[in-house]
C-alpha cells in the first residue's frame, strides 16, 4: 500500500514496521486509517518518542476496540485497564519470556496488545515477534491440509493456576495473581481465517496450547513442536529495541512475541492494555 500521510518503515522481511511522523494522540482521520492499513499489512506496529499519560493509553487503545482486562497482571494503580508489565532488578524471571501469544487460553481471544514503554535497561529487553501468516504460508501443501482438519486445545491453568507457572516460581509475588481466575480448557482452530484481513494463519502457541483436539499430549508433541520450530524461523521474525516512549502494538491473532530476559540487574517497566476480539473461526 502507498501511504500519503504517515511513513511505514518495515523492521524485516518477516514481519512488523515502525510508523514515522505521527503523535498517536492526535491522528487526523487519514492518519487513522493508513494505521490501521499498516497493523493489518505487518502484524506489528511501531512507534518511537510518543508521550502518552495512562489516560491517553486507555483512548488510544479504545479507538480499536473495547478493552479486555487482564485477570492475572497487577493492574497499574487507579487504571485497573492497564496491566504492568515489570522485572525488578533481583528478580530472575521476566513476564512473557517465552513465545506466546496473548489470551488464547480465552473463548474469545484478544484482538492486540498495546505495549508502552516506561523504564527500560541500558541495553537488553528486547520483544521479538514472528509472523503466524508466514509460518502457515511456507507449510507444506500436505501439512496445510492435514492441519486445516484439526483444532487445539488451549489453557491458562497451567501458567496463571494454583499450581501452574508464576506460582512454582516463587517470584510472580506482586506480579501475578488471581490464581482462581482461571477459566480452564478451550477450543480453537488450528488454522484460523483472520478476522478482519481473510489470510490464513497458524493459530498454535508454546505457552497455552496443550494438545490437538482428540489428541493425547504425547501424540500431539511432536506435530506441534515441529510446528513451533518452524513458526520461529529467522526469515519470519523481527526484533524491536525498546526505549522511553516506545510502544508496539501487535496483532494477536497473526503473530507471536517473546520478551527476552537478558538484562538481569536492571529494571524494566511496561504498561500493556489489551483489546478484545472476537471468536475464532477456520
Amino acid at each position: 500500500m502507498t501511504y500519503e500521510t504517515i511513513e511505514v518503515r518495515r523492521l524485516t522481511g518477516g514481519c512488523g514496521a515502525e510508523v514515522l511522523g505521527v503523535d498517536v494522540n492526535a491522528l487526523s482521520n487519514r492518519q487513522w486509517q493508513e494505521v490501521r492499513h499498516a497493523f493489518a499489512d505487518h502484524g506489528v506496529i511501531f512507534f518511537r518518542d510518543q508521550s502518552l499519560t495512562p489516560e491517553q493509553h486507555i483512548a488510544f487503545a479504545r479507538r480499536w476496540g473495547p478493552i479486555d482486562i487482564n485477570r492475572f497482571f497487577k493492574p497499574v494503580e487507579g487504571h485497573p485497564e492497564i496491566a504492568e508489565v515489570r522485572k525488578e532488578p533481583e528478580q530472575t524471571a521476566n513476564i512473557g519470556g517465552g513465545w506466546h501469544t496473548d489470551h488464547s487460553y480465552d473463548e474469545a481471544p484478544a484482538m492486540g496488545s498495546i505495549l508502552v514503554a516506561r523504564e527500560v535497561p541500558p541495553d537488553g529487553g528486547d520483544t521479538l515477534f514472528a509472523s503466524m501468516y508466514a509460518a502457515y504460508e511456507t507449510l507444506s501443501e500436505g501439512l496445510r491440509r492435514t492441519l486445516e482438519g484439526l483444532r487445539a486445545i488451549h489453557s491458562d491453568a497451567h501458567v496463571f493456576g494454583p499450581r501452574g507457572y508464576h506460582k512454582t516460581t516463587g517470584e510472580a509475588v506482586g506480579r501475578i495473581g488471581n490464581a482462581d481466575a482461571v477459566r480452564g480448557e478451550v477450543v480453537h482452530p488450528v488454522v484460523i481465517r483472520h478476522p478482519e484481513s481473510g489470510r490464513k494463519a497458524l493459530y498454535v502457541n508454546p505457552a497455552f496450547t496443550l494438545r490437538f483436539e482428540g489428541w493425547s499430549e504425547a501424540d500431539s508433541k511432536p506435530l506441534l513442536e515441529h510446528l513451533y520450530r518452524h513458526a520461529t524461523r529467522p526469515e519470519f521474525t523481527c526484533r524491536f529495541r525498546w526505549a522511553p516512549g516506545s510502544i508496539a502494538f501487535w496483532d494477536n491473532r497473526a503473530t507471536w512475541h517473546y520478551a527476552a530476559n537478558d538484562y538481569q540487574g536492571e529494571r524494566r517497566l511496561m504498561h500493556r492494555i489489551t483489546v478484545a476480539g472476537c471468536k475464532l473461526s477456520a
